[in-house]
């Protein structure tokens, strides 16, 4: 990577053509349940590793909730535990990825079940070639409807089939999605997860899906579909949701960005833009104890001169490796 020198023009012009790509006319190129054993090989983009390097995936977005790319390594503060650490690798992540559409068809749904279809296909857009995918859909239990495929229109084919009513089992969803992800052999995995959020049809607990959240490297976007005209309009379980999928996708590093159904659309480009186009941040540990321990990180902006403040994304931490 290059010296720093002019960043205004690159980030500027990024920042001019990005609102077209929002809109669905992109052409991107280039993200596991239970603790899926690292590679001995090259070096992922997974941080809980059996080695002594540690790759924090990271999105950088500007005030105007677009994501920005032109940084440079001297742009970034990284701290493990509060103790800053010297970057020594650092890269735009453009890897394959797998990714699970997570999509709800509660009775809630009916109603902005178009709209969320509409949302998948503008989100396969951004899709690559080497990517791999999958469709949980949920109501009072999740069903893996199309396993791990590279053949989006296997999963468009089975939304158009889709049906609305019951109760809703996100947490239940979760889980399942997990299970699938262990399955693929890609190194960035994520998940999309479409629905007006609240649970009330799971088996496991908010509690047991947020460890297993934490203790994998899955990045989790959400979109939450609520009605417009505030709370009068939002049944029990939208009123819950919004605080259920933001604190499980920032966990990881990911977003929940909710809207009412007419902008999904938008918002599902915008997201498979943003998947890819994240930094990455690598450095050894200072502390290499093999203790299985949670680490908390942090990352912080340096933004170049002229520019605004920016918003990192990341995973909130990781696990040491136990020997």
């Amino acid at each position: 990577m290059s010296a720093f020198k002019s960043p205004l023009p690159t980030l500027i012009a990024v920042a001019a053509l990005l609102p077209l790509a929002f809109l669905g006319q992109v052409a991107t190129t280039p993200r596991p349940k239970l603790g899926a054993p690292a590679s001995d090989k090259q070096p992922a983009a997974n941080l809980r590793v059996d080695s002594n390097l540690v790759l924090v995936p990271v999105t950088v977005t500007d005030p105007l909730n677009r994501p920005v790319t032109g940084l440079e390594k001297e742009h970034f503060k990284l701290l493990d535990d509060k103790v800053e650490q010297t970057i020594t690798h650092f890269s735009m992540d453009d890897e394959p990825v797998a990714i699970g559409l997570v999509f709800d068809i509660s009775g809630s749904m009916g109603p902005k079940l178009l709209k969320s279809r509409q949302a998948a296909a503008e989100f396969f857009k951004t899709s690559n070639p080497e990517d791999e995918f999958f469709l949980v859909e949920f109501n009072d239990q999740p069903k893996m409807v199309v396993p791990l495929t590279r053949n989006v229109e296997d999963i468009q084919n089975q939304l158009t089939w889709a049906q609305s009513k019951g109760r809703t089992a996100l947490l239940d969803a979760i889980f399942l999605s997990m299970h699938e992800m262990k399955k693929s052999k890609k190194n960035r995995k994520a998940l999309l997860i479409i629905s007006d959020g609240g649970d009330n049809s799971s088996r496991y607990t908010e509690g047991e899906v947020k460890n297993l959240v934490r203790e994998n490297d899955v990045l989790i976007y959400a979109i939450g579909v609520f009605e417009t005209g505030g709370g009068r309009m939002r049944t029990p379980e939208e009123a819950g949701g919004p605080g259920l999928l933001s604190e499980l996708a920032e966990q990881t590093g990911g977003r929940h960005l909710p809207a009412d159904a007419n902008e999904l659309p938008d918002i599902a480009a915008k997201i498979g833009v943003e998947l890819r186009n994240r930094y990455v941040l690598g450095y050894s540990p200072a502390n290499q104890v093999r203790d299985g321990r949670y680490h908390t990180l942090q990352v912080k902006i340096i933004p170049p001169k002229g520019l605004p403040t920016l918003r990192p994304y990341f995973r909130h931490g990781y696990y040491a490796p136990t020997q």
